[in-house]
């Protein structure tokens, strides 16, 4: 009798909601903008996807074919000579591992510090809060320039040096606003739960704060690498050493100055040929120096979602 019962309250209720749906797709208005929304979203990405594919078709073309006729689907047109000679020559190699070392180097640093600063600014007792908040965002409306700043790496003696390229802009203010406003929104009844525990304050951040501060760790670790592995500014004024270029430099190289190595082509090429296969090298090159972050935003993906929302409503 009993399950005669709840079978028949799954029916009411699946009947319920049946209704309630055909309610919902019988509204006109509902209709047209659920309509004009998927248009739209179909729209944005056709017009990311275009160009991706593009480059990464163009990648593998042979270089005459790309020339002449674009793109093409034919088999017998496709070739991997623009891989073959990026991975046999060295520059763009070391430049490959120099940026993950830039990168790596400047995430580690700059979520480090930017994690401290926003908890302590969130600490309700911290003495002379109000006064380091003016102070943080002071810096980020007014700051010294680009020539005090070369100046003062210079001083300091970091030209041509590793830490010329990640020292320099390794601590954002908005970073520190974004942490302080997500530690702000975790509750204090367990602060004050582990203090009555005897807990420090040291201990108390390594074992309840940092746990539950996954999702914005990611995001400002993600928005650290992206934008350490995309730039190449700093690389450019602070480095003459061409061993310790970045991946990003050396395909501005490629792109912008059309300068290909001569061990990525041969000398006896003649001009033509040599435009022509640095085409096919530029997509190859752009391909390679996109891989890492294609692969590595699906897993942060999640934490980068809640981080940011989490941080913004809270």
């Amino acid at each position: 009798m009993n399950d005669l019962m709840v079978g028949l309250d799954k029916k009411k209720r699946k009947k319920i909601g049946q209704a309630k749906n055909r309610l919902i797709n019988n509204s006109k208005s509902d209709r047209v903008i659920l309509f004009i929304n998927k248009m739209l979203l179909i729209f944005v990405v056709i017009i990311v996807l275009v160009p991706l594919l593009y480059v990464l078709i163009g990648s593998f073309l042979q270089p005459q074919v790309l020339l002449t006729q674009g793109i093409s689907f034919n088999p017998e047109h496709w070739s991997l000579d623009g891989y073959r000679r990026i991975f046999n020559d060295g520059s763009i190699l070391r430049g490959f591992l120099n940026s993950i070392m830039y990168a790596t180097g400047f995430t580690v640093i700059s979520v480090g510090v930017t994690i401290l600063a926003g908890y302590s600014l969130s600490v309700d007792g911290l003495v002379g809060k109000k006064f380091f908040m003016v102070f943080f965002l002071f810096t980020m409306f007014f700051n010294g320039g680009m020539v005090p700043t070369y100046l003062l790496v210079k001083e300091l003696g970091l030209i041509n040096t590793v830490w010329a390229v990640i020292l320099p802009g390794a601590i954002g203010v908005w970073n520190i606003i974004l942490a302080r406003t997500y530690f702000k929104g975790l509750p204090n009844e367990l602060k004050e739960a582990a203090r009555i525990d005897g807990a420090s304050d040291v201990k108390i951040f390594l074992s309840i704060i940092l746990p539950l501060s996954k999702p914005i760790i990611f995001v400002l670790a993600l928005y650290a690498f992206i934008g350490q592995w995309n730039s190449y500014f700093q690389a450019m004024i602070y480095l003459e050493d061409r061993s310790l270029y970045p991946l990003q430099l050396i395909l501005r190289e490629i792109l912008i100055q059309n300068e290909v190595q001569p061990g990525m082509i041969a000398d006896q090429l003649a001009r033509a040929e040599m435009q022509r296969v640095a085409e096919m090298i530029k997509y190859s090159a752009i391909v390679v120096s996109s891989l890492p972050l294609l692969i590595m935003y699906p897993f942060f993906q999640k934490y980068f979602e809640k981080g940011v929302m989490v941080g913004s409503l809270k």
